[in-house]
């Protein structure tokens, strides 16, 4: 059990009107909660045995694999967390590195970086399918991209990848990989795009794999999809809050040590070795996730991804017997259809786009929310496309 000593904290009493206000956005968020199936988080957890840490500022600044001079930080808790991520994604045995990110965006924000380092004069290579953040992270960095077709489930394509390389092969290839697109929680195959740029015989390439969602899970599904390191990535950026769960947004990048090594230098500020994208990183998420993982354990979260992809089979079961074409790809968590009239969206806050809709049935949605949105959409006039 953890004391919390006593500290004299003035002029952090709230006024009556304040107070309410604060109130009043607890019921909104607590409603909001009980509707949440359309977007990848998971909330079915309680960190409140963490609520003493919040009296301390924890400031996780620095390479979390070095010493530093302020001590109010958990980089012992990050660096557990991200070997036992480096442990998931089968990276090299002591030739990886990684931290924890504010989320996935900042891990492909980092993948691209060290790219960008390692081939100045590469090309990115990603699908139509990819996050909108893949366009604003390249005009950060200011990298030369190509856009790739997708399949109809979200894929890449890998004949259109193909034949693309072979007219560039003239600039080193930097491929984003997406395992769990946005809508569609397509998966591309790690494997198959290592083949393509061996048969060209490319010999500088680096691949970053973004599996936001997909990546909290993928090494307990049945096959595993090829995804990680011994599947031929560089770089791996994974959410935290999304299948683990937590109340703040944060992610986990991993990537080769030989890679990271090229950008690393001496901060005497901090004293300690600048390797992140951040200066200053949150020193309370690595505790979040911390918890999660141990008190889960491997098993638990195996039986985590379990129940949820049921939940998934469920839903689009329940969908086709409402005569509403859903569909999902395999062993995926995302189930898609035509997307519903406004009100159902709204209520159920789902992401659309192009004309449909999806639910992703994150540990913590249930039947009966998932049998509410069916009927809704019946009532409402919404179906088959």
């Amino acid at each position: 059990m953890i004391v919390q000593k006593t500290r004299r904290i003035t002029g952090m009493t709230l006024p009556r009107t304040d107070q309410m206000q604060l109130d009043q956005f607890y019921e909104q968020m607590e409603h909001a909660a009980s509707k949440e199936i359309g977007y990848p988080v998971a909330f079915d957890f309680d960190y409140s045995a963490l609520a003493p840490f919040l009296s301390f500022s924890l400031n996780n600044a620095g390479d979390p694999f070095m010493p530093m001079t302020y001590l109010l930080n958990s980089h012992e808790f990050e660096r557990e967390v991200v070997s036992f991520y480096a442990q998931l994604t089968r990276a090299p045995t002591d030739q990886w590195w990684g931290y924890i990110t504010n989320g996935s965006t900042e891990g492909n924000l980092y993948g691209l970086y060290l790219a960008r380092e390692l081939l100045p004069e590469g090309i990115v290579y990603f699908s139509q399918d990819s996050h909108y953040s893949v366009g604003k992270n390249l005009h950060f960095l200011n990298m030369r991209h190509i856009m790739i077709r997708s399949t109809p489930n979200g894929e890449i394509d890998y004949d259109d990848l193909r034949e693309t390389l072979r007219i560039r092969r003239d600039a080193p290839p930097i491929i984003f990989a997406n395992v769990g697109t946005t809508m569609k929680e397509a998966r591309d195959d790690i494997g198959r795009i290592r083949s393509i740029l061996d048969d060209l015989a490319i010999e500088s390439r680096y691949i970053h794999c973004d599996a936001a969602l997909s990546g909290g899970y993928a090494a307990f599904l049945e096959p595993p999809p090829a995804w990680d390191f011994a599947d031929g990535a560089d770089s791996i950026a994974i959410s935290g809050h999304k299948f683990l769960g937590s109340p703040i947004p944060c992610g986990i990048v991993l990537a080769r040590q030989a890679h990271v090594d090229r950008i690393g230098h001496s901060v005497a500020y901090i004293g300690s070795i600048d390797t992140t994208i951040s200066g200053s990183r949150n020193g309370f998420t690595p505790l979040i996730l911390w918890y999660a993982i141990r008190s889960l354990g491997l098993e638990g979260m195996r039986d985590r991804a379990k129940k949820s992809l049921a939940m998934a089979a469920y839903a689009e079961k329940m969908f086709k017997q409402a005569g509403i074409e859903a569909w999902r790809n395999p062993q995926a968590l995302t189930v898609v259809f035509p997307e519903p009239p406004g009100e159902v969206r709204e209520k159920w806050q789902l992401a659309s786009a192009n004309g449909y809709s999806h639910v992703i049935c994150m540990p913590h949605v249930r039947r009966e929310q998932i049998d509410e949105l069916i009927s809704d959409i019946r009532q409402a006039g919404g179906g088959c496309a």
